[in-house]
C-alpha cells in the first residue's frame, strides 16, 4: 500500500491519551522526540506542507497531542517534545511518560518514529523510549534530523556509529537513517517505512 502523504490534514488536538479516538479503529504511527529535535519539521517535510505543524524555536511550547489523517482511519500522531519543563508543575519527563503509557494501550499503533538531533543523539529519555517500544513489540525507526547542519564526513561517521550503538544497546536491529527537512533528504525512506507499517 502506498499513501499520498501530501494530502495529510489536521484532525484534532487532545490534551491526554484518554481523549484520543478509539484505539481499535484504523491504524496510526506516532512521532516522538525531545523538544527541538526537529519533529515538526519532519512531519512538514513528509507531507510537503510548511505549516501543517507549528515549528517553534522555543522548547516546551506544544502541550497538546496533535492528530493528522493521511486518509480516513490512517493517522499520524504528533506528541509534544519531552525533556523540557516549561512551567512550575510540569516534569521534564512528563510527555515521555505519556508516550510510554500510550505504547501500552494503543492496539492500532503500527510503529514509532523517534526523532533525534544528529548532533545530540540517543539521550537518556530516547534510550528509555526505545526500551519501552521494544518491550511492547512496537517497531522503531530512528531519524537523525538536522543532518544538513554537519559535514558529509561527520554525517557518515555519526550515522554508522549510531547504528552500531543502537544494535548493541538494544540487542536488536533498530532502523536508523539521517534526515534533513531543509534538503529533503530521507523523506522517501520515511515514506517506505510508513507504507510498510500501514499496509495491514
Amino acid at each position: 500500500m502506498k499513501y499520498n502523504y501530501h494530502v495529510t490534514y489536521f484532525l484534532v488536538s487532545v490534551p491526554e491519551i484518554c481523549k484520543l479516538p478509539d484505539g481499535k479503529i484504523g491504524m496510526e504511527v506516532a512521532f516522538v522526540g525531545y523538544s527541538n529535535s526537529g519533529k515538526s519539521s519532519v512531519i512538514n517535510a513528509l507531507t510537503y506542507q510548511k505549516k501543517l505543524t507549528k515549528v517553534s524555536k522555543t522548547p516546551g511550547c506544544t502541550k497538546l497531542i496533535n492528530l493528522f489523517e493521511v486518509k480516513p482511519g490512517i493517522r499520524l500522531i504528533d506528541f509534544p517534545g519531552y525533556g523540557y519543563a516549561k512551567g512550575i508543575n510540569i516534569r521534564k519527563n512528563y510527555w515521555h511518560d505519556v508516550v510510554c503509557e500510550y505504547l501500552k494501550k494503543r492496539e492500532n499503533l503500527k510503529g514509532l518514529i523517534l526523532i533525534m538531533d544528529i548532533r545530540h543523539p540517543i539521550k537518556d529519555l530516547d534510550q528509555k523510549m526505545v526500551e519501552s517500544a521494544i518491550s511492547m513489540k512496537v517497531p522503531v525507526f530512528t531519524l537523525l534530523s538536522k543532518s544538513d547542519k554537519i559535514s558529509r564526513n561527520i554525517l557518515k561517521v555519526t550515522t554508522q556509529k549510531m547504528i552500531q550503538d543502537m544494535n548493541i544497546k538494544f540487542a536488536t536491529c533498530i532502523q536508523v537513517a539521517p534526515f534533513s527537512a531543509v534538503k529533503k533528504h530521507g523523506i522517501e525512506l520515511l515514506k517506505i517505512t510508513l507504507n510498510h507499517w500501514l499496509k495491514h
